[in-house]
């Protein structure tokens, strides 16, 4: 898996994009774009490209984003939202707050730049108008022995919720979809702050030379929770400010949303970018297969292609019943079925439908990664190629 990864972290930090003019040089690509599912290797992989840099952390830490001012990366993903904890009140059950870990990253957007307003206000827009965090003022407190401690400002955050009959509901616990969406607005608050600041092309005429030496920006997954039309707005927010830089910095997007994924080529389609699929095989190893289509990603194409590669290879593993249930969904929400058993019932005409519904969650909901590569019993893999061969009769899939 490592070397795999390493291989794949290389061409993305040596990636070029060819002119078409002859005898032209070639220039370093701007935007990368990456589709995986979940559980391939995304989060492995920005940090095996981070390994790569010329600025290394200690190992021993995880809070790598409050290191990143300064550096030539910057970058978010699963490890971004370890820089907050909650903090539950066990004790007096009354006030769980969010807390920040003591780091660079946050102690400069929010003391620095001042940014909590503009935290605030990207968190509202993306959740709810009526939910709003609260950052803390510095203040004292006694420790078990007696000893004032000093809590410093803006190491935590509260919230609250406004029901709209004059009624507010103070320290609430938000959900972890919301924290996922206040963490990525404390980072694209950040991002912003930086974009702008290296479009200043003269270094000594800069706020501040934190960043100038920034040269790649990691995003893996910005949020996964939002509603389609508030993913679609981000992807297109997204899109527009990384457009707005005019710096040489580079950007590599992963995500595993395919809506995401389309509505991101879309937008960058005219500019110098390059996309991927990031594709696990069945020995565990990783391939990045570029892609060259002028089109977007047609999702269940692709997943059905693979199963039919390893029904073709007898490499029939317990993930593809994933990708199977993966298709079945998605043309079940398209032609307005409520559940996507209900396409089984269809295709297998009076089959024992709930006994294949059955073999589908079982082996597209493991428990443990071991299990993702585990062999199939001979049943399975027909039930696999039966279904799959119902399918596309019946719904007339190319």
């Amino acid at each position: 898996m490592e070397n795999s990864l390493t291989k794949i972290a290389q061409t993305l930090k040596d990636a070029k994009h060819k002119t078409k003019a002859k005898n032209a040089n070639e220039s370093d690509v701007k935007v990368q774009l990456i589709y995986a599912f979940n559980g391939t290797g995304k989060t492995r992989l920005s940090r095996e490209f981070k390994s790569l840099l010329s600025t290394k952390l200690d190992e021993d830490t995880e809070l790598e984003l409050s290191e990143t001012i300064g550096k030539n990366y910057l970058y978010y993903n699963a490890f971004t939202e370890d820089l907050f904890y909650w903090d539950n009140d066990l004790e007096n059950d009354t006030k769980p707050k969010l807390k920040i870990h003591p780091n660079t990253f946050t102690n400069w957007i929010l003391e620095r730049q001042g940014q909590d307003r503009n935290i605030i206000s990207n968190f509202q827009h993306y959740t709810d108008k009526k939910l709003t965090p609260h950052f803390n003022e510095e203040y004292s407190i006694k420790d078990k022995n007696g000893d004032n401690i000093t809590v410093g400002a803006f190491t935590e955050i509260t919230f609250s919720y406004e029901r709209g009959n004059d009624e507010i509901s103070d320290n609430i616990k938000i959900s972890k979809g919301e924290e996922s969406n206040f963490v990525w607005s404390v980072f694209n608050s950040l991002l912003e702050q930086v974009i702008d600041m290296l479009n200043v092309a003269e270094p000594s005429d800069r706020e501040t030379d934190k960043f100038n030496q920034l040269e790649y920006v990691f995003i893996d997954d910005p949020v996964s929770s939002l509603d389609d039309n508030r993913l679609i707005e981000l992807a297109v927010n997204l899109a527009q400010l990384i457009k707005k830089s005019q710096s040489d910095l580079k950007f590599i997007i992963t995500t595993h949303n395919p809506l995401f994924y389309n509505v991101l080529h879309n937008e960058f389609k005219k500019d110098k970018f390059k996309k991927y699929f990031l594709k696990k095989n069945g020995d565990g190893q990783l391939d990045l297969v570029s892609q060259k289509s002028d089109s977007p990603f047609s999702y269940h194409l692709f997943l059905k292609t693979e199963i039919e590669t390893a029904i073709a290879t007898d490499q029939v593993k317990k993930y593809h019943f994933n990708y199977l249930r993966n298709i079945l969904e998605k043309t079940s929400t398209f032609l307005g079925y409520e559940d996507w058993a209900e396409l089984i019932s269809e295709i297998t005409e009076g089959d024992p439908a709930p006994y294949i519904k059955r073999i589908i969650n079982i082996s597209s909901h493991s428990k443990h990664s071991g299990e993702e590569i585990a062999e199939l019993l001979d049943d399975d893999k027909r039930v696999l190629n039966y279904l799959l061969k119902g399918l596309k009769e019946k719904y007339r899939f190319r």
